[in-house]
């Protein structure tokens, strides 16, 4: 959650000639959709910021229209966000997540494959792939789909996510549950239009108050994270959800290979932090993402 210029796991399905598109596919993608059509050479020249979408306006501008059209539809995963209430001392930072449940604690038995830690929250979202028009690697970049601030947090006034800043009462648009998820990836069997229609406020979220070291995009440590009591500015006592949120960040941050930048193209220092998808993915995503029109609906089966 390191803001725009960063990137993250984007989840996305998959439509070859013989495949089922409920395939899901995970990738890094770069937090700030270029449209596939941006013609310089350089997306650091574009003139906008993309990281947020209004669903609102989302059919309407052509930046995100063609992408949603073409059923380019994701969910980007994260362990939450940041929201900011104004206030006479500052802006307080507050970190919104999903509620966890106790098999957050729970061992998994050996064999089972069920994920049993921290609930990722699942935001909806658009992505795209832009080419260089010299040539070159592909960027797949993606934004974040915003709604109406749900009522359980429209406390929070002047709201600014790590995003960029934007109008006051905007969250992510969440979907909840597997079935939500599932909807908005199978882009073949569930059209544009109906899609839209999940894209709503959720009231199924928790919050709670953080320092405001989190403020400088800068900072990526699991400080970012632990509660804080308001006033006295002292770190609240670890919850079971927040010891298993911090080991799980601590464990990914030891293991995540450092960057080098000097082997990539010159405006990819600029946009990307984290190595790009694997030639692999990237060619079966290649096999599909530049093909104009409405995705063809999935074969069905017998």
């Amino acid at each position: 959650d390191k803001g725009p210029q960063s990137s993250g796991p984007v989840l996305l399905s998959r439509l070859q000639q013989d495949a089922d598109s409920s395939e899901q596919v995970l990738m890094d993608m770069r937090w700030g959709l270029v449209p596939s059509w941006f013609k310089k050479d350089d997306p650091s020249k574009m003139q906008f910021n993309t990281s947020n979408c209004r669903s609102d306006t989302m059919l309407k501008k052509s930046s995100y229209k063609g992408a949603l059209l073409k059923g380019k539809r994701c969910v980007v995963l994260a362990d939450g966000f940041y929201e900011w209430q104004q206030h006479s001392g500052g802006k307080q930072p507050y970190f919104i997540y999903f509620p966890q449940s106790k098999d957050a604690m729970a061992e998994g038995k050996e064999g089972d494959e069920e994920w049993r830690g921290w609930r990722l929250l699942t935001m909806a979202g658009i992505f795209d792939c832009w080419e260089p028009p010299a040539g070159g690697e592909t960027l797949y970049t993606y934004t974040i789909i915003t709604v109406d601030a749900s009522k359980d947090v429209s406390f929070i006034h002047h709201r600014q996510v790590r995003a960029g800043k934007g109008a006051a009462g905007r969250m992510p648009a969440i979907l909840d549950g597997d079935e939500a998820i599932r909807k908005w990836l199978d882009f073949a069997e569930v059209p544009t239009q109906e899609a839209v229609k999940l894209i709503q406020p959720t009231e199924n979220i928790v919050f709670h108050p953080v320092s405001t070291f989190v403020n400088s995009v800068r900072n990526n440590a699991p400080e970012c994270l632990v509660p804080i009591e308001l006033g006295a500015k002292k770190e609240v006592k670890a919850t079971p959800s927040s010891k298993v949120m911090l080991g799980w960040l601590k464990n990914s941050q030891e293991g995540s290979p450092q960057k080098k930048e000097n082997d990539l193209p010159r405006w990819t220092s600029q946009f990307t932090h984290s190595p790009s998808p694997k030639k692999s993915s990237a060619d079966i995503l290649q096999q599909w993402l530049g093909k104009e029109g409405e995705p063809a609906a999935k074969k069905r089966k017998a």
